[in-house]
């Protein structure tokens, strides 16, 4: 008798940056999008980035000068009511994100 292969079917998150009307910047993964609705897990908003010239650098390389932003905590999860904006990051930006020291009070 052949044994079965166990497989798992895991499939990551994708990793985004959120721009909404009125809550500001996000970044987490994307757990799902109805609308403007967005619901974000291992979420961070993202107050002030130096080294990218724009939301969509962050997303692709990620800022050149991660000791001068101001990324928040990360919590566990969040719902962004007023999304207008939704960029998906490469693995380098993600990376920079994830990393960044938190930026506390």
């Amino acid at each position: 008798m052949a044994t079965k292969k166990k497989t798992t079917n895991k499939t990551a998150l994708p990793y985004v940056i959120i721009r909404a009307t009125r809550a500001g910047v996000h970044a987490g993964e994307l757990v799902s999008e109805r609308g403007q609705r967005i619901e974000l897990r291992n979420a961070r908003r993202i107050w002030f980035w130096r080294g990218a010239a724009s939301l969509s650098e962050l997303a692709v390389y990620g800022a050149s000068k991660p000791a001068e932003c101001r990324f928040g905590a990360c919590v566990a999860k969040q719902i962004v009511l007023d999304a207008c904006e939704i960029i998906h990051c490469q693995p380098a930006g993600e990376k920079m994100i994830r990393e960044c020291a938190e930026w506390r009070a």
